[in-house]
């Protein structure tokens, strides 16, 4: 007998981040959600010998396990993390406007590459066709920044914006003005692809056009 709520959505994003919950909303998608407790300068520490690519993708992992064993079951656990990556360095959340600020004057006028993790976790019963499948991918593209003026980049701060975000910046935000092009997966800019979503979800014999909203 099948042990899924059917009233539930099938997908569930281990994320707070509002990027990643828009982008999933304005893709018709039917998702719940539910934020990873986890200490992640600690893992970033762990993972500190790790490509930027695998890195993320380990936080990611761990997210989407830390939300399974968190969660009631019974559906499909996608958890992301994103880097950007400026001379081999990884660069996370700057969280004080200092180190927004400098992060910025740093990129101003120059290239830089995001990485996005994506974990996906099948945790729905065997009955209701759950797999166990736990898998991963990163996406990544590179970012070209506009060269901002010292008066921009203050005034980008002052807003809050940078702060919690991967690399300082947003494309789908304040920041938009500022990102002169994408080159590569242009969602995972925003930290979460879509066509690797549908790639994960494949694996696990679940069209993307399964978690679509209703009417």
């Amino acid at each position: 007998m099948s042990t899924i709520d059917e009233s539930l959505p099938l997908l569930l994003l281990a994320s707070g981040s509002e990027g990643r919950r828009a982008t999933l909303e304005r893709a018709g998608i039917e998702f719940d959600r539910m934020a990873a407790d986890l200490d992640e300068d600690g893992l970033l520490e762990a993972a500190s010998d790790l490509e930027p690519a695998e890195a993320v993708l380990l936080l990611a992992r761990e997210k989407a396990h830390a939300v399974v064993e968190a969660s009631e079951g019974g559906c499909v656990v996608l958890g992301c993390d994103s880097m950007l990556e400026v001379d081999g360095e990884v660069i996370g959340k700057p969280h004080t406007p200092e180190r927004a600020r400098a992060r910025w004057r740093e990129l101003r006028g120059r290239s830089a590459v995001l990485h996005s993790g994506h974990w996906l976790v099948d945790d729905r019963d065997v009955e209701d066709e759950g797999t166990g499948a736990t898998i991963g991918a990163t996406a990544s593209a590179e970012v070209s920044f506009a060269d901002l003026s010292d008066e921009e980049i203050d005034a980008y701060v002052a807003t809050g914006e940078p702060l919690g975000v991967a690399g300082g910046f947003t494309i789908d935000g304040i920041g938009g003005p500022f990102i002169t092009s994408v080159t590569g997966d242009p969602h995972a800019v925003v930290g979460l692809s879509l066509p690797l979503l549908r790639d994960l979800l494949a694996q696990i014999d679940i069209g993307i056009h399964e978690l679509w909203r209703e009417g």
